[in-house]
């Protein structure tokens, strides 16, 4: 699992804006995207759903790992490989129960105690942010290099970085043992998304 979340891309549909939705998201696969997540704030649950089970099939094409964000009944009836949820969501072991031992539960976590508890609660991975202020989440606290080393020094399970990570800053982590990057707004903001896509994994 850990050399599928190096390039961790999150959907956010607003970002294209007019654009064909799944082409965006093929382009990003098809340029080597190994994670995709879908999180969509500003879509009912039967488009969300929709989303979703499309979605499942481009990335079973691409051999993408699909992951949920919040939705573990969306997670469950689309089959994806695993589900994300945050601090106010279900609890890790909660989820667990639901989505069963076989798939993939990943956390957000902004300290040390919360990064504890994902991995002692069961989760996967963690996600570690927002690194740096972002358009995509305004409500996100930033997460400081120091206290990402803690993490890093006390949870042995992979991380994943997200907010406002692009590839300018991402050299700022080289030293911190870091499982990959979680990507918005620097993908799907720019007109070619399968050269950005090159870019990224050129540069990881």
């Amino acid at each position: 699992m850990k050399d599928k979340l190096k390039l961790y891309l999150v959907t956010d549909s607003d970002i294209l804006k007019n654009r064909d939705f799944y082409k965006c998201i093929e382009d990003a696969l098809k340029g080597g995207v190994t994670t995709l997540q879908l999180r969509e704030k500003n879509v009912g649950g039967k488009e969300f759903l929709e989303k979703a089970i499309k979605l499942r099939e481009l990335t079973k094409k691409y051999n993408t790992l699909f992951i949920i964000n919040d939705r573990v009944d969306v997670a469950m009836l689309c089959d994806a490989d695993g589900v994300h949820v945050g601090q106010s969501d279900i609890p890790v072991d909660k989820v667990r129960t639901l989505i069963g031992k076989d798939k993939i539960i990943g956390v957000s976590a902004h300290s040390v105690e919360e990064a504890k508890n994902a991995k002692d609660g069961g989760a996967d991975y963690i996600g570690v942010g927002a690194m740096f202020n972002t358009t995509t989440k305004s409500d996100a606290s930033i997460v400081t290099i120091d206290t990402l080393k803690e993490i890093d020094q006390n949870v042995d399970i992979p991380k994943v970085l997200i907010g406002g990570m692009n590839l300018n800053n991402i050299s700022l982590f080289k030293g911190v043992n870091i499982d990959g990057y979680a990507v918005v707004s620097a993908i799907l903001n720019v007109d070619d998304i399968y050269e950005e896509c090159i870019k990224w994994k050129k540069a990881l």
